[in-house]
């Protein structure tokens, strides 16, 4: 009976299907490694701005309140950029004729907004909004990290699911007095346990169940 397979059909299957499995787990392997980089959550990038602002000069420098432009973090879902005419407040005085600050006078002058790149964002089937996170004690540092020691302005925390959970089952230790929300140096007490009870009771935080409820993110 004359034979169909090669002698060597056995190890160049063996072969390819060695290769196959391979080239498999490479791109499994590779999917997974950039669904957990800063490539997909874009955390640590810094986004090309159309004027190079610096919270750490206006924040630690100057001691600029967050709110200042800011101005609806307290009473809106968003927190707002700062008008044009924020901006001018200070810069009709001071480095009034610097380079790195003519699109801020081509806007003014315009009455054309800056088109700033948002460098924090949520999906758009997440339900967020900043002011009941303030009023509830949550600072501006559990999401946007140390934005007063950012020469440029990047992406602190991954956005992630695990992120809105780990905070939402567990809230006490993120709280922090009214009077403390903005400044970034609070550090809680020694016996930060009495103080969280006491945040807990006072922001009227009953059950973190309730926190974790698909619908209070997703409505």
């Amino acid at each position: 009976m004359p034979q169909i397979f090669s002698r060597t059909a056995d190890t160049w299957f063996r072969a390819v299907a060695l290769g196959a499995l391979v080239v498999a787990v490479a791109l499994f392997g590779g999917a997974f490694a950039f669904a957990r980089s800063q490539y997909w959550d874009v955390v640590a990038r810094t986004p090309e701005q159309p004027v190079p602002f610096s919270h750490k000069h206006h924040v630690t420098d100057d001691g600029i309140d967050c709110r200042y432009c800011h101005s609806t973090v307290e009473t809106s879902a968003n927190a707002g950029f700062p008008a044009t005419h924020v901006c001018m407040t200070c810069h009709s005085q001071l480095w009034t004729n610097a380079e790195v600050l003519a699109p801020v006078r081509q806007s003014l002058a315009e009455n054309r907004p800056i088109l700033w790149r948002r460098v924090a964002r949520v999906p758009d089937y997440v339900y967020f909004r900043h002011d009941i996170h303030i009023a509830k004690g949550i600072s501006c540092v559990e999401c946007h990290g140390r934005v007063d020691r950012m020469p440029l302005t990047y992406r602190a925390k991954a956005f992630e699911m695990k992120f809105c959970l780990d905070c939402h089952r567990d809230p006490a230790p993120h709280l922090r007095p009214p009077g403390e929300i903005t400044n970034f140096d609070w550090r809680p007490p020694p016996a930060h346990e009495a103080l969280e009870r006491r945040l807990m009771a006072a922001y009227h935080i009953k059950s973190p169940v309730e926190l974790t409820s698909c619908g209070t993110c997703h409505r």
